[in-house]
């Protein structure tokens, strides 16, 4: 059991029977009467969010959550399922967008990624901090715009557009923070 001194950003907790993970907290004391956690989570389940505030003391019980990580096969455009494999037991899971979410911006062919399961039902990935993308469209950089470390859009081989260095053409290699979306430097080949 959790006590509400052990909330963290991220944490995997269960209310109502369904999973649940903290995406903000605050711990408030107000001059007159007890301390508090105020809270805000999202079901990891359905994706919606609520503000949820915990007295002192208070228990909490750990979701039941296990992550299994397993290797991004591909993505079908019939039915817009992501499918991964388990890399031990080669056992195959369809994901639907919503479940992957943002990390649609991400997703290359074999890449591992960690997919957390509730009482085994998938319920969402977890990406590596860093991934390596390639540039599939870069507008041309124009001269004398460096000097104040302008930046522009670029496309990368997901489909996504990252904001990058002029100096940044087509054919590089970037490598990009995931939590952040935001470019971290080129990288060589």
């Amino acid at each position: 059991m959790y006590e509400t001194a052990d909330i963290r950003k991220g944490l995997r907790i269960e209310l109502d029977s369904e999973p649940y993970a903290v995406i903000e907290f605050q711990f408030v004391k107000p001059g007159k009467g007890n301390a508090f956690t105020r809270t805000r989570i999202r079901n990891l389940i359905n994706g919606s969010v609520l503000d949820r505030t915990f007295k002192t003391g208070e228990k909490l019980k750990p979701a039941d959550t296990q992550d299994r990580t397993m290797q991004f096969l591909y993505r079908d455009e019939g039915d817009g399922g992501f499918h991964f494999m388990d890399n031990s037991s080669y056992e195959q899971v369809a994901l639907d967008a919503d479940l992957v979410g943002d990390a649609t911006n991400y997703l290359i062919d074999n890449m591992e990624v960690n997919v957390a399961f509730f009482r085994e039902r998938p319920i969402g990935i977890t990406l590596p901090n860093f991934v390596v993308l390639e540039v599939v469209e870069a507008p041309p950089g124009e001269k004398g715009n460096t000097v104040t470390g302008a930046s522009k859009p670029v496309v990368v081989s997901t489909g996504y557009t990252v904001n990058a260095p002029m100096f940044v053409s087509e054919g590089e290699l970037l490598k990009i923070d995931t939590r952040t979306g935001e470019y971290v430097e080129r990288v060589k080949a």
